[in-house]
């Protein structure tokens, strides 16, 4: 009887001690997670990486940053180096869609719980919590139907594509090709990648300017703005006036672009946001407290043209 008694005492008191430990949430101070970004291949991705650090700082999370150049095998690297220190989450911006899978299942074997950041991934849904990042292929879509409006439907255009077997190369190229497709007088004559890169920019525009005869080319269309860059480079060494010879499209409003708008050598383009830390952090402290998450948390731009891009770079500048 008394064995009974003690017995029903001690249930009382784990009933009453359970769901105080279970109302203790996880908040984001103190947590340590791996980030594995792709490079610093452009000024937006810099930017990117220098917001994310930020707003880790501000929020009191140890963030690992690793730099994989670019390299999916410095990122695979990375994200197994995160495993072996057992960080409390890891955000991956992945560098091309595929190949993932194994070093997923790894995370995922130690209880690590991976956020794809940007860009996206083919492997298995189950091996990342959800994806945050602007929608690529509405960014395309953006980008062509300005460019229609411009030319009243009738452009030979000059593609310079993103990091071949990327998401935002891949998915932004779909988006436009769509739009384009209804309009029979717009075409693209030339297409090549510049690697998301002003240097690689630059030299394929070269190309596609001695390719053809440069009065064919009614318009270059950039998968970002620092290939765009490159690609004004080439038009004013050829003798060109960028933005009036050759219409410019690009994406992800950096401070340089909207200069370049400002100086009459660019004609619009569209925004990709660097802050997507914030939503990151965010959804993985709602992973660790047992939320379920949406597939995809999706983060919004805009499109910008000359008539606000002086008051835009001056804005973007501001303490840098």
């Amino acid at each position: 009887m008394r064995f009974l008694k003690y017995s029903l005492v001690l249930l009382i008191v784990l009933a009453l001690f359970v769901p105080a430990v279970a109302a203790q949430e996880v908040t984001a101070e103190g947590l340590t997670i791996g980030f594995a970004q792709v490079g610093s291949e452009s000024a937006w991705r810099t930017a990117f990486s220098e917001a994310i650090k930020a707003e880790a700082e501000a929020r009191g999370i140890t963030l690992l940053f690793s730099d994989g150049q670019q390299r999916q095998e410095n990122q695979i690297a990375a994200l197994r180096s995160f495993i072996a220190q057992g960080v409390d989450a890891i955000i991956l911006a992945p560098v091309v869609e595929t190949g993932w899978d194994e070093v997923l299942q790894e995370a995922a074997d130690n209880e690590i719980p991976v956020l794809v950041v940007d860009r996206n991934v083919t492997a298995d849904e189950s091996l990342y919590i959800t994806r945050v990042s602007s929608d690529f292929v509405h960014e395309g879509r953006l980008a062509a139907a300005w460019l229609v409006q411009a030319t009243a439907g009738k452009c030979k255009i000059v593609e310079l594509q993103g990091t071949v077997g990327s998401s935002a190369a891949l998915d932004r190229q779909t988006g436009f090709n769509e739009v384009i497709a209804l309009f029979p007088d717009m075409e693209i004559i030339l297409s090549q990648s510049g690697d998301f890169t002003r240097t690689l920019g630059k030299e394929v525009m070269e190309s596609f300017l001695k390719a053809v005869d440069p009065a064919e080319i009614c318009a270059v269309w950039a998968h970002n703005d620092d290939m765009l860059i490159g690609a004004t480079q080439a038009i004013k060494e050829a003798g060109l006036d960028p933005a009036e010879d050759i219409l410019t499209i690009s994406v992800d409003a950096i401070p340089d672009i909207f200069l370049a708008m400002a100086e009459g050598d660019a004609n619009a383009t569209v925004e990709l946001s660097p802050n997507m830390g914030g939503p990151a952090f965010d959804a993985i402290v709602r992973y660790l407290n047992g939320e379920e998450l949406p597939r995809w948390i999706p983060v919004a731009g805009g499109i910008y043209f000359p008539d606000t891009a002086a008051e835009e770079y001056q804005k973007r500048t501001q303490g840098s």
